[in-house]
């Protein structure tokens, strides 16, 4: 490519020139590109979508005819600072910043790239779009498909006879998809084009396929007298079976609250059922060409296992995820909550310049989008392992105001409080965590991190119920055990204290008052730590 300039750059010279302005070479058309629904028009230097003007800044046009002109190839970042910045030296910032206004220009995203694909380590593509109308097929996705999922709600179904339960099945709908819509690594269809949908088709799988969603939820209401039982389903589109049923009878109170708590239960568990599902459908991938997304999910389900190994391959993941695409926000927060828990959980060792590093990579999430609730979870439990703890409390509240359903959010919350000795609200966030998410992949912490509240609070009998109940999980780490086992001290059970015991060190061979005290290094009482080691010794630990 050399110091050739660009294809736009070309154009607008040849048409500044006296020479007669051709409108058309044999190596550079200067007719209207078109891919998908739209369209490059090189003489007026304007982006259409829909034969619509589309604002687009004079650089990001030349990027998206460059990516045009090589469209289904994929063009390396050397030949982009070439015929865009004609070998000026410019910072990699630059051209994310350029190639993120793109995606935004043509509706898409880097977590999705339907459009835009990062291709990792050599560049960029734009992807060959299906033409309305047309007989071209849409480029298949390497491996099935990249990006966050889709998903279309559709209206809920009033099963009353007199339709009584018709505004409470509308109410419904609009409140589940606004909650929904919370979660920012979830596509969710619009409510006017979900009721456009339902309205044009009986068969799930039509509607799915216009939709263009991953993922189905259908509701239904049906009344008996003050009774109500509403019926929410999520089912996979690929073969239309059914991941999720629940079904919530409720007395008919007020009409708002209870849409709302619905609306609540419904995403947060959704929420969990869609991150398993995804992390399974990567899993299922081949590994030739995993994007961005891919990356995050399989770094998900090995952060879930919660053994050191593989919180090491957790971040490792992320920072290929990174790699690959430096615009996906998630995969940073991810990695700067695995470093904290390698710190806390694991053998990772503990310096300022790791705190610092998480520090920054939870701010780096941020940066991508300051909307997203997972990454304000990050950051707050990155603040109390740095024993910032108001910044780490601010961090949470701010969480749950963007996304109250995060159940996540409110486990977190409730440990920053419990280490403020404000029990009672931390013992709240944690029954509302699990309220929300049942069967969430961190449920264990969420039960551990009560029976420890419970704990400080000179609890001791709820603290070894629910250290106990965190310890049947199976994926549950062995501070669980080690609850389990001050809280059994504390209440001079010894028999259960020994057996507990025996479980942590079949687990932990090596734990002893003093590895426990270096690893609770983020506890901001001394008395409350005291508690702690104190029902440690008394069970018989060394």
């Amino acid at each position: 490519m050399g110091g050739r300039p660009s294809a736009v750059r070309q154009i607008r010279e040849l048409l500044m020139s006296r020479s007669t302005v051709q409108t058309s070479t044999d190596d550079e058309p200067v007719g209207p590109i078109r891919f998908g629904n739209f369209e490059l028009d090189l003489v007026r230097f304007e982006l259409r979508r829909d034969g619509q003007p589309v604002p687009i800044e004079p650089r990001t046009f030349d990027l998206l005819t460059f990516l045009a002109r090589n469209i289904g190839r994929t063009v390396t970042r050397d030949e982009i600072f070439s015929e865009i910045w004609h070998d000026r030296i410019v910072s990699d910032a630059a051209l994310s910043s350029q190639i993120k206004a793109a995606r935004r220009a043509l509706g898409d995203d880097g977590n999705s790239q339907q459009i835009i694909a990062t291709v990792h380590g050599r560049g960029f593509r734009l992807r060959r779009q299906l033409v309305p109308g047309g007989a071209d097929a849409a480029e298949p996705l390497p491996g099935g498909r990249t990006g966050m999922p889709t998903l279309v709600v559709l209206p809920c179904t009033s099963l009353d006879q007199d339709g009584r339960g018709r505004v409470m099945a509308q109410g419904l709908t609009e409140d589940i998809i606004t909650a929904l819509a919370r979660n920012r690594w979830l596509r969710v269809i619009p409510r006017s084009t979900a009721f456009a949908l339902e309205r044009s088709s009986d068969d799930l799988a039509e509607i799915a396929r216009s939709a263009g969603a991953d993922y189905l939820v259908a509701s239904s209401v049906r009344r008996d007298g003050n009774r109500v039982r509403i019926t929410v389903q999520l089912i996979d589109t690929r073969d239309m079976r059914c991941l999720w049923s629940e079904a919530f009878d409720r007395d008919m109170t007020d009409i708002f609250e209870l849409q709302e708590e619905i609306a609540r239960l419904v995403s947060a568990r959704l929420a969990t059922e869609l991150g398993i599902a995804e992390q399974q459908r990567a899993a299922r991938q081949t590994r030739k060409n995993l994007g961005a997304w891919e990356l995050y999910q399989l770094g998900s389900i090995e952060f879930y296992r919660f053994t050191g190994e593989s919180n090491r391959r957790c971040q490792r993941l992320m920072r290929q995820a990174i790699q690959q695409d430096p615009e996906f926000g998630s995969p940073y927060a991810r990695l700067a909550y695995a470093m904290i828990l390698e710190m806390v959980y694991f053998d990772g060792e503990r310096d300022e310049a790791r705190l610092d590093e998480a520090l920054n990579l939870a701010l780096r999430g941020l940066d991508h989008d300051d909307q997203d609730a997972n990454s304000l979870f990050a950051l707050g439990r990155v603040r109390l392992a740095r024993c910032e703890y108001e910044l780490a409390i601010d961090a949470l509240d701010e969480a749950l105001r963007l996304n109250p359903c995060l159940a996540l959010s409110h486990c977190g919350l409730g440990d920053s409080l419990a280490y403020e000795g404000r029990i009672e609200e931390a013992i709240g966030r944690f029954q509302t965590a699990i309220e929300l998410s049942p069967h969430d992949p961190f449920r264990w912490a969420f039960m551990s991190y009560r029976s420890l509240a419970h704990l400080f609070g000179g609890e001791f009998q709820e603290a070894a119920s629910w250290a106990r109940r965190a310890t049947q999980v199976p994926n549950a780490h062995y501070w669980a055990n080690a609850n389990l086992v001050s809280a059994l001290g504390h209440l001079g059970d010894r028999r259960q204290a020994d057996e507990a015991i025996s479980a942590l060190l079949r687990m932990r061979p090596d734990f002893t008052r003093r590895f426990a005290a270096e690893r609770l290094f983020y506890v901001k009482n001394p008395e409350q730590l005291e508690v702690f080691l104190e029902g440690l010794k008394r069970a018989g630990i060394a």
